[in-house]
């Protein structure tokens, strides 16, 4: 469907014109009517479908067409996300989406000095329009600055599963209690489980539910993966990075210990490598990031805290140092490589302890993943035996030779 031919203002399909979008994807194609409806939403869909841009343009359509009277310092929506990094993101699709509106946006989210607090603190006070921010600050400014939100007449969760993986559950129903009851609120998850369930039945209102299941990889990406023991992962590293890496390189792990011993390491061997984890001030992230995405660094590790909303194009490489806690993670992960158009590889050391839950990444993709042989002077490699649970019915699969139990999917993943 074009954008074009669903029910926005002007303004917005100018601004859509000016970034050369025209075909909505489906999770727009689904989402934007029934929020220009006016109902609640529970949205499934997994990110680099197209699911900001979603709720955005809706949002400035109804910002837009239901005009406030006589209080030019309201606030009119509140975004909440998990990071300061996707919270930003957000902000800067907001900017270019509303070139053409006269609609204002702040990100506010934790770190920086005083005088950022005194910018968002204006913010609320004055009335932007749409306010994007991390839990913590948010409840930071509602405790401490005893700011109003009676004028919000939308609120969004985005990338609620993280949100509640990271502990803000408490913070959410927090935020919601100091909101109007009668709003709009739209949450966007990448995956259904029963926590997302439970918190939306506690904040919405009949909400019209939207699944978009999760797609396999893009077919661009070449996944390869190492079965190892867990010392031989950074001489595995070293194997990798011993032959030039043209592109920019993403190495995962799910710790910020290993991300901050990992990034020492590599460079101690003399790497261009930045760390990236929760630790960092907010300047510091910024200027990471900002470094990465210019090429004056060129590894990154990282926790996942950089795997969804983070769009860099010219990442030719991602490796898994540590196998992805489910199918999900892994799909974000490996999704920040072969973006617009691209090809890339994705690289994934599995571990003795670590080989169940690739196998579950494994039955997800419906394929086994290519293993590589370790250098010799590694030394020894485990056999590749997960015990996944196994379904009743199961075809063979020819891999290098033998035949080996390929499992079917079972069941919806949103």
């Amino acid at each position: 469907m074009r954008f074009e031919d669903l029910d926005l203002e002007p303004e917005v399909l100018d601004g859509l014109d000016a970034m050369n979008f025209i075909e909505a994807t489906p999770i727009q194609e689904q989402t934007i009517p029934v929020v220009l409806e006016g109902r609640d939403i529970i949205a499934c869909a997994q990110t680099g479908t197209g699911k900001t841009a979603a709720y955005i343009l809706p949002l400035l359509n109804l910002i837009m067409r239901h005009k406030v009277e006589g209080d030019k310092d309201a606030v009119r929506a509140i975004i909440i996300a998990p990071t300061r990094e996707l919270a930003s993101q957000i902000d800067m699709q907001f900017e270019g989406f509303s070139y053409f509106m006269p609609i204002s946006t702040l990100s506010v989210s934790g770190g920086g000095d005083g005088a950022q607090w005194d910018q968002q603190l204006r913010a609320f006070n004055k009335g932007a329009d749409v306010i994007i921010a991390t839990p913590g600050r948010m409840i930071s400014h509602l405790i401490n600055s005893k700011i109003s939100l009676d004028s919000v007449e939308y609120l969004v969760l985005d990338e609620a599963d993280r949100m509640l993986d990271m502990g803000f559950y408490d913070d959410i129903m927090k935020i919601s209690k100091y909101l109007p009851k009668k709003r709009q609120t739209l949450l966007f998850s990448a995956t259904m489980p029963v926590k997302i369930r439970t918190l939306a039945k506690n904040i919405l209102n009949n909400p019209a539910e939207i699944n978009i299941a999760i797609s396999k990889p893009n077919e661009a990406i070449k996944q390869m993966a190492y079965v190892c023991y867990e010392p031989q992962k950074i001489g595995l590293i070293e194997h990798i990075f011993s032959t030039p890496v043209e592109s920019k390189t993403i190495i995962f792990s799910s710790s910020k210990i290993k991300v901050k011993d990992l990034a020492h390491r590599l460079k101690r061997m003399k790497y261009n490598v930045r760390a990236m984890h929760s630790d960092l001030e907010q300047s510091e992230r910024d200027e990471v990031m900002l470094d990465f995405k210019n090429g004056k660094v060129s590894i990154l590790v990282a926790t996942d805290i950089v795997s969804r909303g983070i769009d860099i194009t010219d990442i030719g490489l991602v490796i898994n140092y540590d196998v992805p806690h489910d199918p999900e993670d892994y799909i974000h992960r490996i999704g920040r490589t072969a973006r617009a158009n691209a090809e890339g590889e994705a690289i994934t050391f599995i571990s003795k302890e670590e080989q169940d839950k690739f196998g579950k990444i494994e039955r997800f993709l419906e394929r086994e993943v290519e293993k590589i042989a370790l250098p010799q002077e590694l030394g020894e490699v485990p056999e590749y035996t997960p015990s996944v649970n196994k379904p009743k019915k199961f075809k063979n699969y020819k891999y290098k030779g033998k035949k080996r139990p390929f499992f079917k999917k079972k069941g919806k993943s949103c």
